[in-house]
């Protein structure tokens, strides 16, 4: 099945699918410039919404080093409750470290798992230094805060409420009270409000923006499709 990592498009998800075929495409190399030792770093595909669950199995089973970045948010429900939320940093992809000679199968066949990401009938290493740097950024927790707060200038959308879908822009921000005030075209007048700024998204999330320290060390390669 031919796939390309880019089915998530909403807000930031577009940054996250970039990251990673940059990541992969680091390593379409000449077989010669492979590397010779037998572990190495690969890319799983995992089922949908089925990262933790894929990661814990071949943690527990097979003893595997297995890195899976996630996002801290906080969202807001309909009745002003906040919530923590975790999400992957690569929708349906994580990274394990073993002999895919010996564990090629075994992967394949781990609950959460739907296979290795290949080109072709070849199996791409992801270098280690690539993971070495992102593992740097997320630490042990393998967690990093999602830095999404709006600021002034910024165009938003209402995620919930009675001005739910409505585009808005960013009139000014308190980051600690986690509150924006918004301009709305509310019966052809504009009219500024003020809400929890987990209600409004942004509608475009630069990286430099959202995930700092990632943004240091982009890698600035062309996305590429790949086989699963």
């Amino acid at each position: 099945m031919t796939s390309g990592l880019g089915a998530q498009n909403t807000g930031g998800k577009s940054i996250k699918t970039e990251r990673v075929n940059s990541i992969l495409n680091c390593e379409e190399l000449p077989s010669s410039a492979e590397p010779s030792v037998r572990s190495a770093w690969y890319c799983a595909r995992t089922k949908p919404k089925q990262e933790h669950i894929a990661a814990a199995n071949l943690r527990s089973q097979y003893g595997l080093e297995v890195f899976h970045p996630r996002l801290r948010s906080e969202q807001v429900t309909c009745r002003g409750v906040v919530k923590n939320i975790t999400e992957p940093l690569f929708p349906c992809y994580l990274f394990v470290r073993c002999d895919l000679e010996e564990k090629m199968q075994q992967i394949r066949h781990t609950w959460g798992v739907s296979s290795l990401v290949h080109f072709g009938s070849r199996i791409p290493v992801v270098p280690d230094a690539v993971i070495c740097e992102l593992q740097e950024c997320f630490g042990e927790s393998e967690t990093i805060p999602l830095q999404d707060h709006p600021i002034a200038g910024d165009n938003v959308t209402v995620g919930s409420g009675v001005f739910f879908g409505m585009r808005a822009m960013v009139l000014r921000s308190w980051p600690s009270k986690r509150r924006v005030q918004i301009l709305l075209d509310i019966l052809g007048r504009p009219t500024p409000i003020e809400v929890h700024s987990s209600l409004v998204s942004l509608d475009s999330r630069p990286m430099a923006r959202v995930l700092p320290s990632l943004a240091l060390g982009e890698i600035t390669r062309e996305p590429m499709n790949l086989r699963v």
